[in-house]
């Protein structure tokens, strides 16, 4: 089992950073040949990296919208960072002091993790202009993630396990030395779960996170009187000519 487990992990790390850069770099190549930024907008670079960061750290469109839909989304998004963070420790040796610092703020962040995606599942469901566009994708991808945080929460509070261990694990892997793991029905679901999520998350709707810097209704300024807008494929195309 501990074998599967570590090839496991192989497979989906590659196929989550391969994946991920190959979006990453279509996104980048796709060009835009149009000036849509939605207004009002900034007509400076500086005022679309402020922009920028208001809509990836705050939400802020989003925000406009709906308030309980950014209440719930943000504090998930904000939770999971936090829990993220956390588990630096079984990948640092020794921990750093920050980290060290935020494991009893990352322990309650997974608590107000599970509780915003339920928000979000309960908005999939009871909202109906919301659940008519929904598909099955987007409700496997929410029980997904609230299995990763459920059973997170379980081992801490309920069913403990050796982490001493699961670090050892981790840390035999990053040195591909394979070690042995708490026969744990619970750490098995987490870990698989973290697995499958590495695996699809490269060809699902959550390259939103990485997707929201490529898009033209945000990162361009509003500036088409001041400067001609030229997409570079088109710009090739008029000095060839």
């Amino acid at each position: 089992m501990n074998t599967l487990l570590a090839i496991l992990f192989y497979l989906a790390t590659l196929l989550f950073v391969v994946g991920l850069a190959h979006r990453i770099r279509t996104y980048a190549i796709t060009p835009a040949p149009l000036k849509i930024p939605t207004t009002p907008a900034p007509t400076t670079q500086v005022g679309v990296v402020f922009r920028m960061t208001r809509e990836v750290v705050f939400f802020e469109s989003l925000f406009k919208a709906n308030l309980w839909t950014w209440g719930m989304g943000w504090l998930f998004h904000a939770s999971l960072a936090l829990v993220i963070l956390r588990h630096l420790r079984y990948f640092t040796d020794p921990v750093w002091s920050w980290v060290a610092f935020i494991q009893p703020f990352g322990l309650y962040a997974g608590i107000t993790m599970l509780l915003g995606l339920c928000g979000l599942w309960a908005r999939r469901i009871l909202v109906e202009r919301i659940r008519y566009i929904s598909t099955p994708s987007d409700h496997l991808m929410l029980l997904l993630l609230i299995t990763i945080a459920a059973s997170g929460l379980l081992m801490q509070f309920v069913s403990h396990t050796d982490v001493v261990a699961v670090k050892g694990f981790f840390q035999g892997l990053m040195q591909f030395s394979i070690q042995p793991l708490p026969a744990d029905a619970i750490l098995a679901l987490h870990l698989l779960s973290v697995a499958v999520l590495l695996v699809i998350f490269p060809f699902s709707k959550l390259l939103h996170a990485p997707g929201v810097f490529f898009s033209p209704t945000r990162n361009q300024t509003d500036n088409p009187r001041e400067k001609r807008h030229l997409s570079a494929w088109a710009a090739k195309m008029e000095s060839e000519n």
